[in-house]
């Protein structure tokens, strides 16, 4: 059954994030995307009309390698950006996922904000595992199903998962921005920081397929 994931894409080599960090406009919002090739893509972008971003600005970034003003709204500033993609980028993407995009993404100096649809978590996981192996951290907001409201979620979560998902919660790791890191919550449960990781996706996966009612097709965690 399909998720809903909100997430912050964190990392210096994604495309656009030069652009809030060194020119006026505290964000970047992108409308659409386009893949030509697999090292470059044509973003369609917004800006807001009062930070007077010109074509001249944007050109100055090295990542982009041409952009046009296609047209102006009522409030904004609407550009096509032709940009060269970093490799490790375009190797973490290339895979098809499942996912489909339901929001405008949002470029800030801090990452991509994105908000994606999935068919299904091991989509997601895999994106996620995709991302984080070519060093593009991925921070979740939140995640939903499309499960139904009368359903009785249930888990089989060990208690070292729901002592690391607790704690996790408890000192704000997926607030947005977050609160804590990984690194200390692993200092605080006396564990490393991969065996934390593995502990908060395993308990993630345990819950989302509890609360859609769908049987693991893995074997049970031993953690």
């Amino acid at each position: 059954m399909a998720i809903t994931t909100e997430f912050v894409l964190r990392s210096t080599s994604l495309p656009l994030v030069s652009i809030p960090t060194a020119l006026r406009p505290d964000e970047v919002e992108c409308v659409h995307a386009l893949c030509l090739q697999p090292d470059v893509q044509i973003f369609t972008v917004q800006f807001e009309r009062e930070d007077g971003v010109t074509k001249a600005d944007l050109l100055t970034r090295d990542e982009v390698v041409a952009a046009d003003a296609i047209g102006e709204t009522a409030d904004k500033g609407v550009y096509k950006l032709t940009v060269e993609l970093a490799e490790s980028v375009s190797k973490a993407f290339e895979p098809d996922f499942g996912g489909a995009q339901v929001e405008p993404t949002v470029v800030t100096a801090d990452g991509w904000h994105e908000t994606k649809v999935f068919k299904e978590y091991e989509g997601f996981n895999e994106f996620r595992e995709s991302c984080e192996a070519h060093g593009i951290s991925l921070d979740l907001v939140s995640i939903a199903s499309e499960g139904s409201a009368s359903d009785e979620p249930t888990d089989s979560l060990t208690d070292r998962q729901r002592e690391a998902l607790t704690l996790a919660v408890s000192r704000g790791y997926y607030e947005s921005p977050r609160q804590t890191t990984a690194e200390e919550l692993a200092a605080k449960l006396g564990i490393s920081q991969p065996s934390l990781s593995s502990l908060l996706r395993r308990g993630e996966r345990e819950l989302i397929t509890s609360s859609l009612g769908m049987q693991a097709r893995m074997q049970p965690p031993t953690q």
